[in-house]
């Protein structure tokens, strides 16, 4: 292969995974919730195998695959996008990152709110759009930062676009994450800017995650030490904090991601175009709202079809997802599910069935494989299955 497009439909899972209860997950199925809505119309992915996927075949396909595909299960221990992206990158994180079902501890907040000069509301766990409700008339009074957690290994920041300019919060965050190592080292410290007036706040697409860097070599490193190129679109470089990305297209939400892949598409580049497409967990999943999750699927696959058509010989397709967030289940929280993995390509055999592949990072893997990489990480390669 000369050039991979990896897409990442976040948070799409497809079905409760082997240790969904010790996440209080049991029952979750973020695909099949879409389906049963009525509202998904997906023919791409089912032309290259989705519902020939195990355990989907409640859709009852009569399709005839085009592309290969596996059902994949997460190792790491959590259902957050650090932990999936970093195991689909190469890395299986055996121990749960840090959460504070409490808030943060009073020393943190105390120097963090010294150092940023201001004062700090919440510090709770809390939904993003219940917090700026509940919060962001004080905030607006005050000045005072709201910083709230989830059921992730998170620390969210919130502030008003008018109040708090966005680069000034981004400079808060990078001092939060300088500060939250070791025991408090969360995944991800998240910008949360947001706009409007009470009650009709509205947040931002100017989010921005700051990531713990990787604690070793992905994917993306040895493919940019070897001397291919990393293309990132979406939160990919957050993700991994900038480690082996040669090129940035930051988020501007599913549609105008999905079309700066297609300019990408039309470029003559080697190697890797990791695509994050985050509408889905951000907007719908944890909102709980089935149609606009379902439609968030559908106009993906509307543009998939527009992708299939200009992909050339050495071309090499991957749709994955990294956790779930079931629309339809309880609470507002990721579940823990397996997710799906779509490969298509000229190169690429029909239908093949790999089941159920232990480990995101077989993902990694082959992907190297198929560049010619010598790395493999922690998984296991399956291209000389699918390759012609």
């Amino acid at each position: 292969m000369k050039r991979i497009f990896w897409i990442v439909l976040d948070s799409a899972g497809i079905g409760e995974a082997p240790d969904a209860e010790a996440f209080g997950d049991v029952g979750s199925n973020t695909w099949k919730t879409c389906y049963e809505s009525g509202k998904l119309q997906i023919p791409n992915m089912e032309r290259i195998g989705i519902y020939q996927i195990d355990g989907m075949d409640y859709a009852g396909s009569s399709v005839t695959p085009q592309g290969s595909f596996a059902r994949m299960q997460e190792l790491s221990c959590g259902k957050d996008t650090t932990t999936g992206h970093w195991e689909m990158a190469g890395i299986v994180t055996p121990d749960p990152l840090p959460k504070f079902p409490e808030g943060f501890p009073k020393e943190f907040i105390e120097e963090f709110s010294k150092r940023t000069g201001r004062k700090i509301l919440c510090n709770l766990p809390y939904s993003g759009t219940q917090v700026i409700h509940d919060y962001g008339q004080e905030h607006e009074k005050t000045g005072a930062l709201i910083v709230y957690t989830s059921a992730d290994s998170v620390c969210q920041i919130a502030a008003h676009e008018e109040v708090v300019p966005v680069e000034q919060l981004y400079e808060y965050c990078k001092i939060a994450r300088e500060m939250l190592t070791g025991d408090l080292g969360v995944g991800r410290v998240i910008a949360r800017p947001f706009t409007g007036t009470w009650p009709d706040y509205e947040r931002t697409i100017r989010r921005h995650d700051f990531s713990l860097a990787p604690p070793r070599q992905t994917v993306l490193d040895a493919l940019k030490t070897e001397g291919k190129d990393v293309i990132g679109v979406g939160k990919i470089y957050d993700i991994f904090e900038g480690q082996g990305v040669t090129e940035t297209h930051p988020n501007e939400g599913n549609e105008k991601n999905m079309e700066r892949t297609l300019e990408i598409q039309k470029e003559d580049f080697h190697g890797l175009c990791y695509v994050n497409l985050v509408d889905g967990d951000m907007i719908y999943g944890h909102r709980r709202d089935i149609d606009g999750y379902a439609g968030a699927l559908t106009r993906f696959d509307e543009q998939l079809g527009e992708f299939l058509k200009h992909m050339k010989e050495e071309d090499m397709l991957m749709i994955t997802a990294d956790h779930g967030c079931d629309p339809g289940y309880t609470g507002t929280d990721h579940t823990r599910e397996y997710v799906p993995c779509l490969i298509y390509g000229n190169e690429i055999k029909a239908g093949v069935n790999l089941h159920t592949r232990h480990g995101f990072a077989d993902m990694a893997a082959t992907i190297a494989e198929a560049l010619g990489s010598s790395y493999r990480g922690d998984g296991v390669s399956f291209f000389d299955a699918i390759r012609k």
